[in-house]
């Protein structure tokens, strides 16, 4: 199996670690954090420290899986691990369903209860959260990222690093352009 690191120990970054423990495709390894303190640990792995560390841990890892929820950040940090020549991970919960006619990114996370339809594409990075769907032939650009019970109406389109927090839905065919921030539980409709 391939030793993962995971960039992370927050929400989202523990979530990641859980649905990775529950899947035989990687090995935790351990984690970096910005917040991270000394000989900190998260559960039973060592938290190795902050993300200056990240070339020091080539030796130690096969994949890393950027588990931070702010998407320029998570961009950033993507470019770091590919500056260092390391892969990135693609975290898929076991209990998501995605088809097999989806393509999905390198460097995503599909949660707990998430739909992902169809002739649906996600970009690098893209985050979908807990139950949240993206149904047929819609598109998340790159590092996108679909909070809590969040929907995708088909052929609607989420633009690079836009969010659409919990609740938020995108009517059929909507377009939302890149780096918006929608609001818990708005609807945008054509």
């Amino acid at each position: 199996m391939k030793r993962l690191l995971i960039i992370g120990t927050g929400g989202h970054g523990r979530s990641i670690a859980e649905a990775v423990l529950l899947r035989d495709d990687y090995l935790l390894a351990g984690f970096l954090d910005d917040a991270a303190e000394s000989e900190q640990r998260l559960w039973e792995w060592p938290v190795w420290g902050k993300t200056s560390l990240l070339s020091a841990c080539r030796d130690r890892v096969d994949a890393v899986f950027v588990a931070i929820g702010n998407n320029a950040l998570r961009e950033a940090l993507h470019e770091r691990v590919q500056e260092q020549g390391l892969a990135l991970a693609t975290v898929l919960h076991p209990t998501a369903t995605i088809s097999p006619r989806a393509a999905v990114g390198q460097g995503c996370a599909v949660m707990a209860g998430a739909v992902v339809g169809t002739g649906a594409q996600l970009g690098e990075g893209v985050i979908v959260n807990c139950g949240a769907v993206v149904d047929h032939d819609c598109t998340v650009e790159p590092f996108g990222h679909l909070g809590v019970n969040a929907g995708m109406a088909g052929s609607s389109v989420l633009g690079r690093c836009a969010w659409m927090p919990a609740g938020s839905t995108l009517a059929y065919g909507v377009k939302v352009s890149a780096g918006r921030v929608l609001r818990a539980g708005e609807v945008v409709d054509a």
